[in-house]
């Protein structure tokens, strides 16, 4: 049975725990979304655990106005000597640790002696006003919920994941007669092999494209392959053997299929040693075209593995993990290698302590990292983590398999990790150069605009449409570190009162529905920006949600829509609006900056500051006009047939395999459309109406 869990522990996340043995640590406030909150059980706990929650309530209560070592002085007493997990939060409920102890009493009772703490520790001390508690039945059950607690909470003092996306894979589908090849993020929730994962989309785009030279498989969906009558583009230019529509049968599909899982799953030396030995047969037998396809499968596939540099010969699948300190900041580079191949690898740059040592900052980054990855059976480091031994046990019992964590000494594998350790080092020192230029052009930008101080977020709007159609609104986002492509939006142009080509009238509904949201969702706007802030030695991680700065592409037009929003939203006076106009002719250097209480002005064509605003502009600009192309070619594609109520996925292929086209749809009587699979009287009627008004 697991320990009791009082109730009002570990409230007010929103974590998720994937391993079954976990699940039952995490209250029911954080395993339930608010749509789910009626499934939560309320069945009474028995007796033992409900004594429990009501010490450790009382414990709460105890320890009420109490602020600094007295609060955690007053939980050391009552706390068990068991393994388990604890959060220290301050006095308006935000979480700033969370941590784990093979002993939670002996655990807090260093923070509760109140010396030998570094000054991270100290501060985190001072400002913790509560401490919450959850008992786990291991330490290492205690680790694997830390790390879950860590990357969902994110917590002000832990090490913490900055990227923390999807890998990419390839899938070879096992759903279909002809298993088609593509690119997989996300859950593995359709059947088929994975192969990966990939260190970027970039790297299974290069090679998808050299699979298909050289295996020939399709990468069409379902229901393309289902409608095809000929053979499509793809076939012509030898990309596809043409499976859709016989072009290769199925026996001979298959060997293919089998050859890619083969080249994917390690087995590439036997499957070009294969495909060579056919073309010499193929020569042999003076068949010089069958021996060419051969030639260039050979090459398809030499070209995949030029890609992946590296390709080492003892490791067959292995994470290869280095860590470089520099300037107050860590970066850790992950490569992959998987089936003797190397699939690429990743910088990350996690929030951490300068005062924290390698060890322990790639220690918390690797069990974050595996929290919801699947762990290879070997993992390779750079540095010995704190507890490698407890680490190696929880990804072990969370892979389901015995797996190794070690730091290599010699040999290959040795060779590996000096190689992600030199590409770390060169990454960080390319992101302090960033960083450093960055700063500079912030702090110029302050000065140049008189703003009270370098603005930490920045949002640039610009619009893009044709003639008034599929008009698209778009937000960009710049901060210290640059692009913040995360917080980037876009907004569809919704309202029906604004004229066709009418960017004022844009401009309007953008801003109304950005920082009405805004307001919604974060309250009253940032402070006052005449007031510079206070310095914050800990600088919190989270990206502010309000702007200190937005710019806007246009005039003095684009800004009275713009300060008129503003007005009636009553925060003109808490966000800095510029509007940066088009030079004559519309020649980058001639902008002309609209500011309230200032002359419109321009600035000197060499300055540093103007280049930068013309990167934001582009950006934004960039951005609106792809947003406005991906909406404009939705429009372009949507079919007739969507829009007639009733008609699914199955219906509207049966049509079209009818048909040929949807017009051939719109001009077919009761009787015609009657005679097609699936289509009863009553709906070929709702059809026929859909096209003719008197139907």
């Amino acid at each position: 049975m697991k320990p009791p869990i009082p109730k009002s522990s570990l409230s007010g996340g929103a974590a998720q725990v994937a391993d079954d043995d976990l699940a039952g640590y995490l209250p029911e406030e954080e395993a339930n979304d608010d749509d789910n909150e009626g499934n939560s059980d309320d069945a009474a706990p028995p007796a033992a655990e409900r004594d429990l929650a009501i010490e450790w309530d009382g414990m709460a209560a105890e320890t009420d106005g109490v602020v600094g070592i007295e609060v955690i002085q007053a939980l050391v007493k009552r706390l068990p000597n068991a393994p388990g997990v604890y959060r220290m939060m301050n006095a308006t409920g935000d979480v700033l640790y969370v941590g784990k102890a093979r002993s939670l009493r002996k655990r807090v009772t260093n923070y509760a002696q109140g010396r030998g703490h570094t000054n991270r520790i100290g501060r985190m001390v001072r400002e913790t006003a509560a401490m919450e508690f959850v008992v786990t039945r291991t330490e290492i059950e205690a680790l694997l919920l830390e790390a879950n607690l860590i990357k969902r909470l994110r917590p002000r003092f832990n090490v913490l994941m900055r990227d923390d996306k999807s890998f990419p894979y390839i899938l070879i589908t096992g759903d279909h007669a002809a298993p088609g090849i593509f690119k997989h993020r996300g859950a593995r929730s359709r059947k088929g092999d994975y192969f990966g994962p990939f260190a970027s989309a970039g790297a299974v785009d290069r090679t998808i494209n050299a699979l298909q030279r050289a295996f020939l498989l399709r990468s069409c969906t379902d229901s393309v392959f289902e409608s095809r009558s000929r053979p499509c583009l793809l076939y012509q230019i030898k990309r596809c053997s043409g499976p859709c529509t016989g072009e290769i049968d199925a026996e001979g599909y298959a060997e293919l299929v089998d050859e890619a899982r083969a080249f994917l799953s390690g087995r590439s030396g036997k499957v070009k040693g294969e495909i060579a030995a056919a073309m010499q047969d193929a020569s042999d037998a003076l068949d010089f075209e069958r021996a060419a396809i051969y030639r260039d499968r050979l090459a398809a596939l030499s070209h995949v593995q030029s890609y992946q540099g590296i390709n080492p010969q003892s490791v067959e699948e292995a994470d290869v993990f280095a860590i470089h300190q520099e300037g107050g900041q860590s970066c850790i580079e992950v490569f992959f290698f998987r089936t003797g191949q190397n699939w690429g690898n990743r910088a990350y740059f996690p929030k951490a302590d300068p005062s924290l040592e390698p060890a322990e900052v790639l220690g918390a980054f690797l069990a974050q990292f595996y929290d919801d990855k699947p762990c290879p059976r070997t993992i390779l480091l750079s540095h010995v983590v704190e507890e490698q031994a407890l680490l190696t046990e929880a990804l072990s019992l969370r892979a389901g398999r015995k797996l190794s964590v070690s730091v290599p000494q010699r040999g290959e594998k040795k060779d590996l990790t000096d190689h992600a350790l030199q590409n770390a080092r060169e990454a960080l020192g390319r992101r302090l150069a960033e960083t450093s230029s960055q700063t500079r052009l912030l702090a110029g930008l302050a000065e140049t605009f008189a703003l009270a101080r370098a603005p930490r977020r920045i949002e640039v709007y610009d619009n893009s449409h044709i003639m008034g159609t599929n008009a698209v609104g778009a937000m960009i986002v710049a901060g210290p570190e640059g692009f913040v492509k995360n917080q980037y939006r876009k907004f569809n142009i919704r309202s029906t009162d604004i004229t066709p080509g009418d960017d004022f009238g844009m401009m309007r509904e953008v801003m109304q529905r950005r920082f009405s949201r805004l307001l919604k969702e974060h309250g009253e706007a940032a402070p006052d920006p005449a007031q510079p802030a206070e310095i914050d030695t800990d600088e919190d991680d989270a990206f502010p949600a309000w702007p200190d700065l937005v710019l806007i592409d246009g005039g003095r037009g684009q800004m009275s829509s713009v300060r008129k929003i503003l007005d009636e939203l009553a925060i003109a006076d808490r966000v800095t609006a510029i509007g940066v106009a088009k030079g004559i002719d519309r020649d980058a250097g001639r902008e002309r900056f609209f500011v309230a209480g200032r002359e419109p002005f321009m600035l000197p064509m060499r300055d540093p500051v103007l280049y930068f605003v013309q990167r934001l502009r582009d950006e934004a600009h960039r951005f609106a006009i792809g947003s406005h192309r991906a909406r404009r070619k939705k429009e372009m594609v949507r079919n007739p047939l969507d829009e007639i109520a009733g008609i699914g996925p199955g219906r509207k292929r049966a049509l079209l395999h009818h048909f040929g086209t949807a017009k051939a749809v719109s001009r077919a009587g009761v009787e015609d459309l009657m005679q097609v699979d699936g289509i009863s009287e009553r709906v070929a009627r709702q059809i026929y109406g859909h096209f003719h008004e008197n139907g």
